[in-house]
């Protein structure tokens, strides 16, 4: 069974290499065993989207920032590893913008 190939696509124009790389990390430290690969892809415009096997997990174009990283772990989760508990990203605080 293929594993999952999840790709940060990042604006080189913008400088956002090091905001991938550490959003790279903390997915590739969460998931160790359930992604298959993780790819940063140089872009330009403005871009930084997150993708796992073709489907776009997060566009800041289209959500009008970047992700914050709790909600982005359990996006992931949610399809690779349901059921998964994620420990502190999973517990949502008061006051949590975005989140009901």
């Amino acid at each position: 069974m293929p594993t999952p190939r999840l790709e940060i696509e990042y604006c080189t124009q913008c400088r956002w290499l090091l905001r991938a790389a550490w959003t790279a990390q903390e997915l590739l430290t969460t998931f160790t065993t359930d992604l298959g690969e993780v790819v940063l892809v140089p872009g330009v415009g403005g871009v930084f989207e997150i993708r796992l096997d073709g489907e776009t997990l997060w566009s800041r174009k289209a959500e009008g920032g970047f992700p914050e990283l709790p909600a982005l772990k359990r996006m992931v989760r949610d399809r690779v590893a349901p059921g998964r508990d994620l420990g502190h990203s999973d517990r949502r605080t008061a006051g949590t913008s975005g989140e009901n």
